[in-house]
């Protein structure tokens, strides 16, 4: 087994986790959209400043997503993120297989 694959095993997985923790703050932002909170509030502006970027994409590739002046970008967003977390965690599936392989 080698370092450079326990490396990128860890670092795949170290992604996957960051991923998996952009989901919660854009379920936590949309969830904060709905209450109008303090738009001065340090927490708020942080999560608005993560997330807005990515809503503004989606709203441009896909003008269609607001509907009747409901935005459902976040849901796009957490689509997304899911999708890409089951491919990272196939990846590192098949890579611990194939090190189990390599090592027997």
């Amino acid at each position: 087994m080698s370092y450079l694959t326990i490396i990128l095993v860890k670092l795949v997985q170290l992604v996957s986790t960051l991923l998996n923790l952009y989901m919660w703050v854009v379920i936590i932002s949309a969830l904060l959209s709905w209450v109008n909170p303090d738009p001065y509030n340090p927490i708020v502006r942080f999560l608005r400043n993560i997330t807005d970027p990515v809503y503004a994409r989606i709203r441009r590739l896909m003008p269609f997503i607001v509907i009747g002046g409901m935005d459902l970008s976040p849901v796009v967003v957490i689509v997304a993120v899911q999708i890409l977390g089951a491919l990272l965690d196939r990846l590192v599936f098949d890579m611990s297989m194939s090190m189990r392989m390599v090592g027997a």
